[in-house]
């Protein structure tokens, strides 16, 4: 076929998401519904814990004050925080505009992350592969070929942690990832010679690199370390579809990635380029190398598939990914940026991938697609019953025991009490991760966080430490109460209530107690 010539790509019956004639619904789009059904109600069943208080105390800065928020955690500006990203305010003005408190929108946005997700994932292996099966696979495997130690970890979408980190914006990013990825195939095969090829893309010309680029630009903005993972899977993409790059694919790309660069720096809440050096959440960050393997084990169930797609072609899209995708997790632990390991999830997807292309052929298999598949299934039953299933298995009838989701307390009973803004003193883990999400704030922010100087969030945490020492003296707690104007305590059962406190009210559940500080 000569150069130039234009073919217009034939749509195997209903795609994962759109194009061809309107008929019986794809397999994907059945398992998919079902799958959403299902994890929207596993994901409303379990109370928000871990970082939800985070991210809900992000929209309640915002929904205070749009144009200047404040910490998310406390008494104290907020400019250049990455957590005002674009998405975070969208969220800030639909709170603004309907009332609803932080939580709610943190827990609303579960099921919109989760749709996002699967179309997303839908439509990346659709660009991939025509087997209509493919899609169904890859959401089991991802989901289920993890390890067969539980983690609850932002960006790990594991079915357990999908209870928990649905409604985090990393579970947005990813499922924003996964339709640039598919958009980014598109361009990368029409950019490929001899054949140009016009599909369903719905981005035509040179505004449809620009309209790519922005998108990882608000990725980017969202969750930064996502955006890691999604700019090295693009550059994974493009480079496998290219043999000897013309300028006018090199001017198209280079036109994407001004677009992201645009749209990174142009953002007022907060400088994105200023994270490139930010070492402040990184040794929290070191517990997920030391524990990689446990965690990811099953997934290496794929090797086999994406082995036979490198054989094929070393610049496999997959084969590409996979490799520069473990390429930036090992940066990350030579050079003690232990945050790249959140591109964990990166990695396994070519793996997991791979193995649902090939388990998705048509009939007969060899022995050696025999073998994986049952391999597979295996992995996914362990998968299931190590870590998952008490994710979907509610107690009330589970007839074995499945560890159960991780159910937090709420604070409301102490929240209705502190007015918004007031500051808060606690020694309990779950309350220092939460009681911010209602309004109030913390004296020592319990995150790192650009928009407060390390150093001084420390001496602010060794303070509250030196004002809940058992040998502190009055007048010690007072010195600590006046410099960050303290209002509130929130206390475990094990810590005695200073003297010049008073009891406003407690938690039967936990035994906490909430004490005004007098004066």
């Amino acid at each position: 076929m000569s150069a130039g010539v234009v073919v217009r790509r034939t749509v195997r019956g209903a795609t994962a998401l759109r194009g061809g004639r309107v008929g019986r619904p794809t397999p994907y789009q059945c398992f998919g519904a079902l799958f959403w059904l299902v994890m929207t109600l596993a994901y409303w069943r379990v109370p928000l814990c871990c970082d939800a208080g985070q991210h809900a105390a992000v929209v309640e800065r915002l929904k205070a004050d749009l144009l200047h928020p404040a910490h998310t955690m406390a008494d104290l500006p907020g400019e250049g925080s990455p957590y005002y990203g674009p998405y975070a305010v969208a969220q800030g003005v639909l709170a603004r505009l309907t009332g609803l408190s932080g939580w709610a929108v943190v827990k609303l946005a579960g099921p919109v992350h989760l749709l996002v997700l699967l179309t997303g994932i839908g439509r990346f292996v659709r660009a991939l592969t025509p087997r209509p099966w493919a899609p169904v696979l890859a959401l089991l495997f991802m989901t289920l070929l993890w390890g067969t130690a539980r983690i609850l970890w932002s960006g790990y979408l594991g079915l357990m942690s999908m209870t928990t980190n649905l409604g985090y914006p990393s579970a947005v990013a990813i499922g924003l990832t996964f339709w640039v990825w598919a958009w980014t195939c598109v361009r990368a095969r029409e950019d490929a010679p001899p054949v140009r090829f016009v599909g369903p893309s719905g981005l035509g010309g040179w505004w449809g690199y620009a309209g790519i680029g922005a998108l990882y630009g608000l990725i980017l903005l969202t969750h930064p370390v996502t955006a890691a993972s999604a700019l090295v899977g693009a550059v994974a993409i493009v480079a496998s579809r290219q043999r000897g790059w013309r300028r006018p694919v090199l001017a198209r790309w280079a036109l994407a990635g001004a677009a992201c660069a645009a749209v990174a720096v142009s953002w007022p809440y907060y400088d994105v380029l200023t994270l490139v050096g930010d070492t402040g959440m990184d040794a929290m960050h070191r517990q997920l190398y030391e524990r990689m393997l446990a965690n990811s084990w099953l997934a290496l169930l794929g090797l086999p598939a994406l082995w036979v797609r490198a054989r094929g072609s070393v610049r496999d899209p997959l084969v590409l990914m996979f490799l520069l995708e473990c390429l930036l997790v090992a940066y990350g632990w030579v050079s003690g940026h232990y945050t790249y390991a959140r591109a964990l999830w990166a990695v396994l997807v070519p793996l997991q991938f791979a193995a649902a292309v090939e388990l998705a052929a048509p009939r007969p298999w060899r022995r050696a697609r025999r073998a994986l598949g049952g391999a597979a299934a295996a992995g996914v039953c362990v998968g299931f019953v190590t870590v998952h299933a008490g994710a979907v298995v509610p107690r009330s009838v589970d007839p074995v025991g499945f560890t159960q989701p991780t159910r937090w307390p709420s604070y409301d009973w102490a929240a209705r009490h502190i007015g918004r803004g007031e500051v808060v003193i606690t020694d309990g883990y779950l309350a220092g991760h939460s009681i911010a999400g209602y309004g109030p704030n913390l004296a020592a922010p319990i995150w790192p966080d650009p928009a407060l100087d390390e150093r001084e969030r420390k001496r602010r945490a060794a303070d509250v430490r030196a004002y809940l020492a058992h040998d502190s003296t009055r007048a010690e707690r007072a010195a600590v109460v006046r410099r960050y104007h303290v209002r509130w305590l929130l206390l475990t059962r094990w810590h005695p209530v200073p003297e010049e406190a008073v009891v406003v009210a407690w938690s039967r559940r936990t035994g906490e107690v909430l004490a005004r500080v007098r004066g």
